[in-house]
């Protein structure tokens, strides 16, 4: 099936610099050409692939030098025309729709969108840069989104076992009765229906049986996405993870949200902002205050939550420093608050400075080399002795500790 291509020209061009916008649609893409005074030059609709980006540029090559292109959705159906203009060298930014109210009074269609979108580039100002779409952190991007779809379908069979349970029969539910979820699960995934005597309690322990195996299958398929995540992690950002508090998914979502080309941030306190962890007014009267932020990637901003709540539970520091903004009269949603953006502060320091990596597997041949046991480790670092074991095996989200652990050991060789 042949798709044309059709051009309006409004006016005679020069070949000076010029300003493109492209409004992105999961088939065709309308392009809009526009020169330094915003003056309409042309406007053309392309197929959605290969060929038609390759038309794209040849288009847009024809008006001489491409200042910027405008893009809508450059991380949706902008994704693929994206990454083509940015091999080719032209500098793209990502554009916002229309306000509402504007695209009311203006009408909206291609074209419009498409010309709206090189007015905008053209305009200048903080035009958010796109993401890179190729990499470790984009890869990594697709584990993170089929282990998030298959963690949600896992929960919604738990809660489907426990809906059945509670209308079926009163002998199947006093069986099953005081079992914990793990042992729950296992034991409906081990039935066997046939055995039952009436139709009712054979359909009933049949479907239980379906959704739990389906529960442990998806257990499975996470388990076998998180395994994945750690060479594409050592490969972004190798200190992040292994960082006091932060475990794979916390920070396979942060790196997610920075995106492959983090200098795209350009300050730990845009980071902030993007991961909804800056500080906002929120004073009136006498009252002089900040609030959470409830802007930006709630994603993110749950994997700072989380990384606050670990080092609130165990890390001596982040305790002690608790402990003195509650004498400072600040209550728990106030620390919080300042705990989130100081872990954003490291968050994108060890993004943008990855550093080096301490390597837990020389620690036990060293401390088998000196004579020591793990309870003497655990007794000069000051370290629970379960702690030490976590570190020899790589299993401790602690690159700080493992480093101090390393030097001990080499100071005493």
């Amino acid at each position: 099936m042949m798709t044309t291509i059709t051009a309006e020209v409004t006016g005679q061009h020069d070949t000076g610099e010029v300003v493109a916008g492209i409004d992105t649609h999961a088939d065709t893409h309308h392009v809009a050409v526009i020169d330094r005074t915003g003056r309409r030059l042309a406007d053309a609709g392309f197929p959605a692939t290969f060929a038609g980006y390759q038309a794209i540029l040849v288009y847009l090559a024809a008006f001489g030098a491409v200042r910027i292109v405008g893009i809508e959705g450059t991380h949706s159906y902008g994704a693929g025309i994206t990454v083509h203009l940015q091999r080719a060298g032209l500098r793209v930014v990502e554009v916002l729709r229309p306000n509402r109210q504007v695209r009311r009074m203006r009408g909206k269609s291609d074209p419009i969108d498409a010309y709206e979108a090189a007015a905008t580039a053209l305009a200048g100002g903080e035009h958010p840069e796109p993401k890179v779409l190729d990499g470790a952190i984009e890869a990594l991007r697709y584990l993170f989104a089929a282990r998030r779809s298959a963690v949600k379908a896992r929960s919604a069979a738990q809660v489907q076992v426990k809906s059945l349970l509670v209308t079926a029969p009163d002998r199947i539910r006093r069986r099953y009765r005081e079992m914990g979820d793990a042992e729950l699960l296992l034991a409906l995934s081990r039935l066997r229906p046939s055995t039952e005597a009436d139709q009712l309690s054979r359909t009933v322990l049949t479907a239980l049986k379906s959704v739990a195996r389906r529960h442990q299958n998806l257990t499975t398929e996470i388990d076998e996405l998180e395994a994945e995540m750690p060479v594409l992690l050592d490969q972004a950002a190798p200190a992040l993870h292994r960082t006091k508090g932060v475990g794979v998914i916390t920070a396979a979502q942060l790196l997610i949200t920075a995106g492959e080309n983090s200098d795209r941030l350009h300050s730990e306190a845009a980071f902030a902002a993007l991961c909804g962890a800056s500080p906002i007014p929120a004073s009136s009267g006498k009252t002089n205050r900040y609030r959470l932020n409830r802007g930006g990637d709630r994603q993110a901003n749950s994997a700072l939550h989380h990384i606050a709540l670990s080092r609130i539970s165990f890390d001596p520091r982040t305790r002690a420093y608790v402990a003195r903004k509650r004498q400072a009269g600040k209550n728990t949603k106030e620390i919080l608050r300042c705990l989130k953006r100081a872990i954003a502060r490291e968050v994108y320091k060890l993004i943008t400075n990855p550093g080096t990596v301490a390597d837990y597997r020389t620690l036990r041949p060293l401390r088998h080399q000196l004579g020591l046991t793990q309870a003497q480790i655990a007794t000069a670092l000051a370290i629970n002795i379960a702690k030490v074991s976590l570190i020899e095996r790589g299993l401790a989200h602690d690159n700080e500790c493992v480093r101090t652990y390393h030097q001990w050991l080499c100071q005493r060789i």
